[in-house]
């Protein structure tokens, strides 16, 4: 495909965006236009899910930006990239496989193959592995599966790292109003000790059950944590403990795994088309299974399906990612937007922007297109985000007064799951929810600080500029779990969608390769005298100052 800065929308959005910088003024195009919120707003609807209200009115859209935006994705083949995923073509073009996550959460019963291959049905098809993990999780929540001394496994520690870890935790504190009563919950991914450490003082061998989620069970510091876990474990139960009772595997190494002393019947698999930061959809996935049930998870899957459902099926136009998408290339390479911003008024979801920076920034921080030659353009945008409303009491300085234009996703429920103090707190939300979305766009003049009677010095001071882009997303009731599976899914595709523009691939991760392979060196180094071989004078300098303060 060609680089998207020779496409003929592309000129024609530059030259388009010169005249928006110019002219175009949002609370001014409220004002004459009575109609721009209903214009420039989409609803998502799916059976078992609450509506979803996507409002892009508050962003610099005209009729003729959004045309010029569709035709952009029109000629950039956005609709055939995307029909490409969904029919199970290699679309990760540098490792030459599939990128099918979305079969993962194909409960509407599609027809999905690779190579030939139904993906859903047979002994490790999608299908088989969902109803292990029912059966599964299931026999753990009810007592059926106990520990070596008979007692009900209700603590579980998920050792992972990268998407075997964002995912889960995520999407298990965005659904904890939903969790086991009994049942206590880690996750343990830093190579740093203190996290395992702090993770096995709250734990009883008698009832703890450990997942080590590793594709190839050989990722270095997942496989270092969970030897140190099964040390800890039978040091705890002096060598009576049963290894297989209280571990299990997510992974498709059964050699590996039976070798740790884990039952390959106890191994949860997934094919090479899971990418690690889509991959909370299949058996990495057992963690929320287990905290929120096996039937609150499917339908996690189930909200899932039907924003993929609209995503494949849906015009352009109307089509909710393709437009988060395309607002985002709008921002980053024709206003020179370095960021974005999510910020959830939700505190479940207060792991939701962690989750988006890996599935944005691995996916999208490429400089390589197709062909093999260099962007000459921005890609990958830097992402952020906290919940508000503590969050608004910390960077949002930044955002209303600071130089740079960081277009803002504020997400928000209708209702709470705990509707404390009269409801209260959730209207104190709500209301800060919709000011933050209005004070960007609006501002503040010099002449109403003044007619404020602000003094002259403090002018400048005080003054917002407004015109600061965001989009609103209301959920039209609580977020549960149909609902959080369809935002994810939202920002999946969004992330798909920026990708298809900019020419690039945006399913593999080379860019964490080399500090793992530097890493793996350096640590036979540390074992042997000196200061290792080859590496430069300020890293030799820092490998021997260690050495020395460690007494290595």
């Amino acid at each position: 495909m060609a680089p998207a800065n020779t496409l003929p929308a592309w000129s024609e959005l530059q030259a388009h965006r010169d005249d928006i910088a110019k002219n175009f003024v949002l609370k001014e195009a409220f004002a004459s236009d009575a109609d721009r919120f209903n214009r420039f707003s989409r609803t998502f609807k799916a059976d078992g899910s609450a509506d979803i209200l996507f409002d892009f009115s508050k962003n610099f859209l005209t009729n003729e930006t959004l045309d010029l935006l569709v035709k952009l994705a029109e000629q950039a083949g956005v609709e055939r990239k995307r029909d490409a995923m969904f029919r199970g073509d290699k679309i990760n073009f540098t490792e030459k496989r599939a990128v099918y996550h979305t079969a993962l959460r194909n409960v509407g019963g599609w027809d999905m193959q690779v190579e030939g291959q139904d993906v859903m049905n047979g002994p490790t098809g999608v299908n088989s592995v969902l109803a292990h993990m029912k059966e599964f999780s299931e026999k753990v929540r009810s007592g059926e599966w106990v520990g070596f001394t008979g007692k009900k496994l209700t603590n579980i520690v998920n050792v992972g790292i990268g998407g075997s870890d964002l995912g889960p935790v995520m999407v298990t504190e965005a659904l904890k109003h939903y969790s086991a009563p009994d049942m206590t919950l880690h996750f343990v991914s830093n190579i740093d000790g203190t996290h395992m450490a702090e993770a096995l003082k709250a734990s009883d061998p008698e009832t703890t059950l450990f997942l080590i989620a590793s594709k190839t069970f050989t990722t270095a510091e997942t496989i270092t944590n969970a030897n140190t876990a099964k040390s800890w474990f039978i040091e705890k139960t002096g060598g009576k403990g049963d290894v297989a009772k209280h571990f299990v595997a997510l992974s498709t190494n059964e050699a590996e795994v039976t070798k740790f002393g884990i039952d390959s019947a106890n191994m949860f698999g997934f094919e090479s088309w899971v990418g690690g930061r889509y991959s909370v959809w299949s058996a990495i996935g057992l963690s929320v299974a287990l905290y929120v049930g096996y039937d609150n998870f499917h339908k996690f899957l189930a909200g899932a399906h039907a924003m993929d459902k609209h995503f494949r099926e849906t015009p352009l136009r109307e089509n909710i990612p393709v437009l988060g998408g395309l607002l985002g290339v709008w921002y980053s390479d024709f206003f020179q937007a370095q960021t974005r911003l999510v910020a959830p008024f939700d505190q479940y979801l207060h792991r939701f922007a962690a989750y988006l920076q890996q599935l944005s920034m691995e996916s999208n921080g490429k400089a390589i297109t197709s062909d093999g030659s260099t962007a000459k353009y921005t890609t990958g945008s830097i992402l952020f985000g906290e919940p508000c409303t503590n969050a608004q009491h910390s960077f949002f300085q930044l955002v209303h007064q600071g130089t740079k234009l960081i277009p803002s996703d504020f997400i928000l429920a209708a209702k709470s799951h705990n509707p404390i103090h009269d409801n209260l707190h959730q209207k104190m939300l709500a209301s800060n929810y919709f000011a933050q979305a209005e004070a960007l766009m609006v501002g503040k003049t010099d002449d109403q600080l003044r007619a404020e009677g602000t003094p002259e010095e403090l002018v400048p001071h005080k003054r917002f500029l407004g015109n600061r882009p965001t989009t609103s997303i209301l959920v039209g009731d609580v977020i549960g779990p149909a609902e959080l599976g369809a935002l994810i899914v939202y920002y999946e595709h969004l992330t798909f969608v920026e990708g298809a523009v900019w020419d690039i691939n945006s399913f593999d991760q080379w860019g964490v390769e080399l500090g793992k392979v530097l890493a793996k060196k350096i640590l036979k180094e540390l074992d042997e005298p000196g200061n290792g071989e080859g590496h430069d004078a300020s890293t030799g300098g820092l490998i021997g100052a260690f050495k020395s303060y460690a007494k290595i």
